[in-house]
């Protein structure tokens, strides 16, 4: 089972602190490191200096790291045409040298629309953006040099693309989906992506939409799915550095509930095995506190060897 970091930078986070936490992520041997895509604050505060944008981190980040992985968790398809994101998220694979993955989400989170101008669709166009986008996605990157590509859909529309640049990893980079929604995210998962997601969800929880999505999968052929969760963590070596990690984790917010893992090491590795015999082989953990670099020691040195 692989660990995997994952950053929300609304927080109030500078690009500097990211790539600190990245790099030593990176020397830690944690195998990916992902950044939320939100315009928005979630907890009630301003949180300075401001949001940063995903992509243009990524970017940053591509040349200060050499080996982890990178990507979103998840980019909300309303905030970019599909074009431009192909695009974008093709050079910002060759500036890795080929090690970033595309998450893609519907969008949930009105203020970061309305703060910043953006239109927000009701739920059903949302999702209906979504899944023109990963085809729009898809199809560009597929498209063999020296063609072109055309869609028309409801939504978007491209004419005589020439399809340019295309990502490094062949035939394409890899593709999340995540979400909670029993039937909508799981078909598309199953239809367009090679991992499956799910945020913030029990054991309990996971087994049912994580069989959902394998059905989903196995009914349009292809490859199996991964299977992901992303978690909120917080471990220590004694009760208090636990309490103040977990303090973090339960600050008032807008983003849905959640009971964050917590605990001693040997509880986290025991809990992450009971998602591991659910098929999951990635746990994404939510970095809280980007200068709490000792967390990701402890986690590298006393859960991480000890997965299975």
């Amino acid at each position: 089972m692989e660990l995997r970091l994952f950053t929300e930078p609304y927080h109030g986070a500078t690009y500097d602190e990211l790539a600190r936490a990245a790099r030593h992520a990176e020397e830690c041997g944690f195998e990916g490191f992902f950044v939320a895509d939100h315009y928005h604050p979630m907890h009630y505060t301003d949180a300075l200096p401001g949001p940063t944008d995903a992509w243009t981190t990524l970017a940053g980040l591509a040349r200060e790291t050499s080996r982890i992985r990178l990507g979103t968790l998840m980019t909300s398809a309303t905030f970019r045409h599909p074009g431009p994101l192909a695009v974008i998220a093709a050079q910002v694979d060759a500036m890795s040298g080929g090690r970033v993955e595309l998450g893609l989400g519907a969008g949930w989170f009105g203020l970061d629309h309305s703060a910043y101008g953006i239109p927000f669709p009701p739920p059903a166009e949302r999702f209906e953006r979504m899944e023109e986008q990963l085809r729009i996605v898809t199809g560009l990157w597929a498209t063999p040099p020296g063609e072109r590509f055309s869609y028309e859909g409801r939504h978007y529309r491209l004419t005589d693309s020439p399809a340019l640049p295309k990502p490094v990893q062949r035939p394409r980079m890899p593709i999340i989906v995540g979400g909670r929604g029993p039937r909508r995210t799981p078909r598309l998962a199953a239809r367009y992506a090679d991992e499956f997601n799910l945020p913030f969800t029990s054991p309990e929880q996971s087994a049912g939409l994580f069989a959902g999505a394998r059905s989903a999968r196995e009914a349009v052929g292809g490859p199996p799915l991964i299977f992901s969760v992303c978690l909120g963590i917080a471990s220590g070596r004694t009760g208090a550095e636990i309490d103040t990690r977990l303090a973090l984790l339960h600050e008032p917010s807008r983003l849905p509930p959640e009971e964050p893992l917590h605990g001693p090491p040997g509880k986290i590795v025991d809990v992450l095995g009971q998602y591991a015999d659910l098929g999951a082989s990635r746990v994404y953990v939510r970095l809280r506190d980007l200068s709490d670099l000792d967390h990701l020691d402890l986690l590298a040195v006393e859960v991480a060897p000890r997965l299975p």
